[in-house]
């Protein structure tokens, strides 16, 4: 499947529907770890650190929740593969 054709497809799902989605579980098919880290992980400690970073964004840019954290998962994908292309090399 071609970028073109996920971008439409998500042009077509309304917000209702994807507000539904459990998509820890979806994706979860595909990344196991999604659906096990919570037995192992200290959830609420990087939840709040999270949080605290949420927080930070929706302030300092006046961001509304939603848009902070996209902002926030945005930049996180884009740490992870700079580190990923750092292994590589």
């Amino acid at each position: 499947m071609d970028v073109s054709k996920i971008r439409e497809m998500i042009d077509k799902t309304n917000e209702k529907i994807t507000e539904k989605v459990n998509w820890t579980e979806v994706c979860g098919k595909k990344y196991p770890i999604l659906v096990q880290y919570q037995a192992d992980v200290n959830v609420p400690n990087y939840a709040c650190r999270i949080g605290v970073m949420l927080d930070e964004l929706k302030q300092e840019y006046h961001y509304n929740e939603q848009d902070a954290m996209l902002v926030l998962k945005d930049i996180l994908y884009h740490v992870w593969k700079e580190r990923k292309k750092q292994e590589e090399r």
